[in-house]
């Protein structure tokens, strides 16, 4: 059970997370690099989300548009970097 003390620091930890997965999320759009970082936002997000089961997130509306951007970002760029790693390991294996 959380006490009347932590209480404030779980609501602020839970908003930064939130502004932190909107991020990571505008990051991970970045060309060939921006993997990682989806992944990373998809990870706060749902950190994030646990506590917005108890407490009011007034950040949501970014962690959602984090998500948002992360889960684009993650499928466009997972595709895109397979084709490149494809086309380069292509070359030596099949001649």
């Amino acid at each position: 059970m959380k006490t009347a003390s932590t209480i404030p620091a779980v609501k602020i930890k839970m908003m930064k997370a939130s502004l932190r997965c909107f991020i990571l999320g505008l990051l991970g759009l970045l060309p060939v690099i921006g993997l990682p970082f989806a992944l990373g936002a998809l990870w706060v997000s749902g950190r994030a989300r646990v506590q917005e089961k108890y407490f009011w997130n007034p950040a949501r509306p970014y962690r959602i548009w984090g998500v948002v951007c992360a889960a684009y970002s993650a499928v466009i760029w997972s595709v895109v970097d397979a084709l490149l790693i494809i086309r380069a390991f292509g070359k030596y294996i099949g001649g």
